[in-house]
């Protein structure tokens, strides 16, 4: 497999992915379950999984395969592989507040190196082109033949004015005492990993996360941030925040733009 091959790939699953989760969104009413660790699960999560892992298995079969809604995959461990979120926000989509996207990428050694973000109730989808850099698409967001793509960016932050994104659905105490540590001139909040794309594009200069996430849920997110020249630490030492741990659980983190001058947890 080679990055020219995977990205249209991952891209087309990421759009297909989106129509069969916003055919879920729009209906009267889904079923919602939950899962064994109290999240919730939709028809939409489990929809989107099995188109995404039906189309990496054809195109890619000798690639090991992890995806948050197939448990037998969390056990399995390689240097290199392939990681699924088809539907990260879950909470906002079951409260239809469109801050949900659909995460595919590629972890070697450790690191996410491709990825596709794409956030369907809003019509935006970012993802790393073949040379690692990343892009926003733009238009009509065909599946066969992509559109505009913009080349993106992180910003230049002013340290005496930064601007800070957080979860919306796990927004909490520590992260509010983490974030008054820097002098900040706006905060918002987004769901789902929306959160890294907008450091990427410069639209925030950092997002600490102060909570419990899996690498599916980051994956993409850190791919397309790292394409666009951001980083991603561990939250305790600042050291890179690295993929295929056991279990697949991440620590705390902070994804930001190189210019913020980081302080201590």
């Amino acid at each position: 497999m080679t990055y020219t091959d995977l990205i249209p790939v991952i891209r087309r699953l990421a759009l297909e992915a989106g129509d069969k989760i916003m055919e879920i969104y729009n209906a009267d009413d889904f079923d919602v379950k939950v899962k064994s660790d109290a999240s919730p699960v939709t028809e939409a999560d489990e929809a989107a999984d099995a188109l995404i892992s039906a189309g990496l298995r054809a195109a890619f079969p000798d690639i090991l395969l992890v995806t948050e809604e197939q448990a037998a995959s969390h056990s399995q461990t390689g240097d290199t592989f392939l990681i699924v979120d088809p539907l990260d926000g879950t909470k906002e989509f079951i409260n239809r507040r469109g801050d949900f996207t659909v995460n595919i990428a590629l972890v070697e050694n450790g690191t996410p190196t491709r990825g596709v973000v794409y956030a369907p109730a809003k019509g935006r989808m970012f993802y790393t082109l073949a040379d690692g850099s990343s892009v926003e698409e733009t238009g009509a967001l065909d599946k066969q033949t992509p559109g505009d793509l913009s080349p993106i960016r992180v910003a230049e932050a002013d340290n005496a004015a930064l601007m800070v994104v957080a979860s919306k659905s796990h927004r909490d105490q520590a992260t509010e005492d983490y974030i008054g540590k820097y002098a900040v001139k706006d905060s918002k909040s987004a769901g789902s990993s929306l959160k890294f794309c907008l450091v990427a594009t410069g639209e925030a200069d950092l997002y600490p996360r102060v909570g419990r996430t899996m690498e599916w849920d980051t994956a993409a997110g850190h791919a397309v941030l790292a394409g666009a020249g951001g980083k991603v630490v561990r939250f305790d030492n600042h050291q890179p925040l690295v993929y295929g741990k056991e279990g697949y659980a991440n620590p705390f983190f902070i994804a930001y733009a190189p210019s913020v001058t980081l302080k201590e947890a």
